[in-house]
């Protein structure tokens, strides 16, 4: 069976710019609670809508979709879900609420992640939910419903359930003697997680779950309030190619960690800079109108912007209000705009002072 351990000599060297990117994220959760001093009226709005954007952006890295006034629903509980993909979407809700609430209390382990996995298909109905897979399978591209590329073969089925615990036994010892940063670990364990892939099902949605579970016990809690899933989904493809580069030799003990790593401290640097953005942009903007502030954001972006950007921008103003501000610039002609349904976006005209 492949061995799980996090006590490696080259976990005590890094490239040049891996350093960099520790410090940073260092630097930025001493500044942790200096961004929680803020308004807390404005800090629960940001965990509203992180709430919202992590749970479709996970959701639709899987090709599950629903609309966003349906989502936005189901996130706080106004409505039930549906089909199918509502019922995903609200399973998924709960296991993030699950993780927020009581993350200093959820141990790593392998019955615990059965559990999240049984919640996170509450709804469903299926049967395989809270149940590693009974046979082996394939990570394959496929192309007209045939096999084009085989990427990876996890572990056989048989092989799961002690892979599973003894990755989170490693990660617990890990936790313990406390030799290595835990943000190294981290990308690490859900690497390595994702490479047993021990579901026939979610694999992808659990393993971020575990990331905000691990980054909150270790005390970087910046997913709670800027959406990681929704960066992972912005840079969907680079997620994929590292992880498809990371996998190759894992069964054997011979795979590379490194760029998968310097991945997700790459994301987690994007959460920490948009977190400190959004809390100076409540300092800041508190004097000026929502409309001003909608106004504010094509002033100092670049390039044309889409409503659903905005409203990322802007996440305490509705989008009621973006749509009649959007309006009412375009009938200025202040704005321009290009494409058309969802694809719409919005510029400022050039020589325009707003």
């Amino acid at each position: 069976m492949r061995i799980f351990s996090f006590s490696r000599p080259d976990f005590l060297t890094f490239p040049p710019d891996v350093v960099s990117q520790i410090a940073c994220i260092h630097e930025y959760k001493g500044k942790q609670d200096l961004f929680l001093e803020a308004d807390r009226d404005s800090l629960s709005v940001l965990l509203d809508v992180a709430k919202i954007q992590s749970t479709r952006a996970s959701n639709a890295i899987e090709n599950i979709h629903a609309p966003v006034k349906r989502i936005e629903a189901l996130v706080r509980r106004k409505t039930e879900p549906q089909n199918r993909s509502e019922q995903e979407i609200s399973g998924y809700r709960d296991v993030l609420n699950t993780i927020h609430q009581n993350y200093d209390h959820i141990p790593v382990s392998r019955n615990i992640i059965l559990e999240l996995h049984r919640d996170l298909y509450s709804y469903t109905g299926q049967g395989y939910g809270g149940k590693f897979k009974m046979a082996d399978n394939i990570i394959a591209e496929t192309e007209d419903n045939r096999i084009s590329r085989i990427r990876f073969k996890p572990l056989s089925a048989f092989e799961i359930p002690d892979a599973v615990a003894a990755l989170c036994d490693a990660w617990n010892e890990s936790r313990t003697t406390q030799l290595y940063d835990q943000l190294v670990l981290i990308p690490c364990f859900i690497l390595d997680f994702l490479c047993i892939h021990p579901f026939d099902d979610g694999n992808g949605r659990i393993s971020r779950l575990l990331t905000l579970l691990l980054l909150y016990q270790s005390d970087y809690i910046v997913g709670k309030y800027i959406s990681i899933e929704m960066l992972i989904e912005n840079d969907k493809k680079s997620y994929y190619d590292t992880l498809e580069a990371c996998s190759s030799g894992w069964c054997e003990g011979k795979n590379e960690y490194m760029p998968f790593i310097r991945y997700y401290l790459g994301i987690l640097i994007k959460a920490y800079r948009e977190f400190e953005n959004r809390v100076t942009g409540l300092y800041t903007d508190r004097k000026l109108s929502k409309e001003a502030r909608i106004r504010h954001v094509f002033e100092t972006q670049l390039g044309a912007l889409t409503k659903r950007q905005i409203l990322e921008l802007c996440p305490d103003i509705s989008t009621t209000t973006v749509e009649r501000t959007l309006k009412s610039l375009l009938d200025a002609e202040i704005i321009g705009k290009t494409g058309a349904g969802p694809r719409t976006a919005y510029f400022k005209k050039e020589g325009i002072f707003i």
